[in-house]
């Protein structure tokens, strides 16, 4: 078998032999069945590809083994295909392939599912993963958040980040309260990191200054909502000697942008957003996203008939509403939420206070209620939250107290901020919701390659 097929390393991707391999060109393809035409002396195969599909043609008269192997092909077996490369106006690409010799690689037994899971749930679909995303609509999202990643990688990279690698296993909750999955670390208790805020805030005090880290975070929430999963991929950063958290929000302005304008032109995406999901391609960032206020959210939200008190967070319901407004009133998909009240913020973030890029004896709160910190909405949904850090150590255990959790258990966390903290922020930005809401998905778990949630451990 070897030596039949030792042409397999000439193979060329399919979009690569359309768009540029001369006619008369002998060419190797190879991929996944997914339609035969059978014709007497004649089979027509359609092959697909991660890069697309092409038509092969077997004829009796060219090659009666290849055209023999072609009569007996199932959907979905794995062939290889050596011959020449002609124009045909009736071809997909407006070109085929001749067949002159065709292997199957391997021969696929009935399928549980149509590929691309046209009539199957979605649940039943993520069952058949690996059958559901032959189907080029339904791999773009999975495509689609490679290229993001990597997009917010080089950006970092580009505007002086240093790339780090934090713990997975930790010893205490970061953001507290009960959304851990406990594990068990030989004889200790420990956990799966929520975030890895507390290890980017030591990035910063270490003296890298600038860091971050694309990589998983886990909640226990039993939430059965489209955008919530238990596992998903955290794009993070944290930065030292801001002068304000509109540092912050800048950085995030243009991690987002690079990830959505890398989707809309990467030769990877754009033809599945071509083809698939062209609404995506009309998205045009702007150089600077809108803030609001949240006083102002809660206003436009009462005018819109939404019921919400001051001082409470915005809810799924306030973030979709204020969605629609801010598309709707000013153009706005992207939108800064910004002042977040304490109540739903975590104990590391600052509150309005005098001088907050300084650690003084007696710090003057302006406000206990309102905070530093924003979110940002995308088309109505949050992806991304952050803020200014709080880099006093007396501050920060006492907000751990108010907070309920016991400072002992951030003993070394606490530690680090009565060695020299700057006054820093950061911000974690969700990879799958940014490119769900690109996308227009309707559900996150379109987006993950294979989904975590409450029901799903296998596969």
């Amino acid at each position: 078998m070897v030596g039949m097929v030792s042409w397999l390393s000439e193979r060329r991707y399919i979009a690569d032999v359309l768009r540029s391999v001369e006619p008369g060109t002998q060419v190797v393809v190879a991929g996944w069945v997914e339609a035969v035409r059978r014709h007497g002396g004649v089979v027509f195969v359609i092959v697909r590809d991660r890069s697309g599909r092409m038509q092969i043609v077997a004829k009796k008269n060219v090659s009666k083994s290849a055209w023999e192997t072609a009569r007996e092909l199932g959907r979905e077996s794995v062939i290889a295909v050596r011959g020449k490369l002609v124009e045909s106006k009736a071809a997909l690409g407006g070109r085929e392939v001749v067949a002159e010799e065709l292997v199957v690689l391997n021969e696929a037994e009935p399928l549980p599912i149509e590929p691309g899971g046209k009539t199957a749930s979605l649940a039943v679909r993520l069952r058949y993963r690996w059958i559901d995303l032959r189907e080029p609509r339904h791999a773009a999202p999975i495509i689609a958040s490679a290229v993001a990643a990597e997009a917010a990688s080089r950006w970092f990279s580009e505007h002086g980040f240093i790339e780090i690698f934090t713990p997975k296993i930790v010893a205490s909750a970061t953001e507290g309260g009960a959304e851990v999955f406990p594990i068990i670390y030989f004889d200790k208790e420990a956990f799966l990191a929520q975030s890895p805020q507390l290890y980017k805030q030591m990035g910063v005090i270490s003296g890298l200054e600038r860091v971050y880290e694309i990589g998983p975070a886990f909640r226990a929430e039993k939430s059965h909502t489209t955008r919530h999963l238990t596992e998903f991929t955290s794009v993070d950063f944290e930065m030292g000697f801001i002068r304000s958290f509109e540092d912050v929000m800048r950085v995030v302005e243009g991690v987002v942008t690079a990830m959505i304008e890398a989707v809309q032109r990467d030769p990877r995406s754009r033809p599945l957003l071509e083809e698939y999901y062209p609404e995506a391609l009309e998205l045009k960032p702007p150089s600077e996203y809108p803030r609001l206020h949240i006083h102002e959210a809660y206003r436009l939200l009462r005018e819109a008939g939404v019921e919400i008190e001051e001082g409470e967070d915005l809810g799924t319901e306030g973030e979709r509403k204020l969605g629609e407004i801010m598309e709707k009133e000013y153009g706005a998909s992207l939108v800064f939420v910004t002042h977040y009240p304490w109540l739903v913020r975590p104990f590391y973030t600052m509150r309005e206070r005098e001088e907050p890029w300084t650690c003084p004896e007696q710090v003057k709160l302006l406000s206990d209620k309102w905070t530093y910190s924003f979110d940002l909405l995308f088309k109505g949904l949050e992806v991304a939250t952050g803020g200014q850090r709080e880099h006093c150590p007396r501050i920060l255990e006492a907000q751990l107290r108010e907070k309920g959790l016991n400072p002992a258990a951030f003993d070394w966390y606490l530690e680090m901020f009565r060695h020299g903290a700057p006054p820093h922020g950061g911000a974690g930005i969700g990879l799958e919701r940014v490119v769900m809401q690109l996308l227009g998905l309707g559900n996150i778990r379109e987006v993950r390659f294979v989904p975590r949630d409450p029901e799903h451990l296998k596969p």
